[in-house]
C-alpha cells in the first residue's frame, strides 16, 4: 500500500512537532514537507504534490485560506480540500 503523502503547514512550532509526532506513529502516512508561512505552503505544496496538506488559517505571509485557494487552483492534481485548526470542521460544522 502506497503511503499517505501528508505536508503540514503552520507557524507554530508546537503544533508542527506534535502533528509530526503522531503522523510519525501511523505507517501509512508519510510526511513529505514542512512550511511555516502562507507563501511557503504554496511553494511546498506545488513542488512536492502531497495527498494531503494540513493547513493553519493564520499564518505570515498568505493566509492559509489564500494559501488553500491558491493551491488549488494551480495544482496539477485534483485537490480536495479540508479545514485544519481555526476553522469549521466535520460534516456537522464542530468549531475549534
Amino acid at each position: 500500500m502506497t503511503p499517505m503523502r501528508v505536508l503540514i503547514a503552520d507557524d507554530h512550532l508546537f503544533y508542527r512537532e506534535g502533528l509530526r509526532v503522531m503522523l510519525g506513529a501511523v505507517p501509512e502516512i508519510q510526511l513529505v514537507g514542512e512550511a511555516t508561512t502562507g507563501d511557503e505552503a504554496i511553494e511546498r505544496a506545488l513542488a512536492l504534490q502531497p495527498d494531503v496538506v494540513l493547513m493553519d488559517l493564520k499564518m505570515p505571509g498568505a493566509s492559509g485560506i489564500e494559501a488553500t485557494r491558491r493551491i488549488v487552483r494551480e495544482s496539477p492534481r485534483r485537490c480536495t480540500r479540508l479545514p485544519f485548526k481555526g476553522c469549521t470542521a466535520g460534516r456537522r460544522g464542530a468549531r475549534d
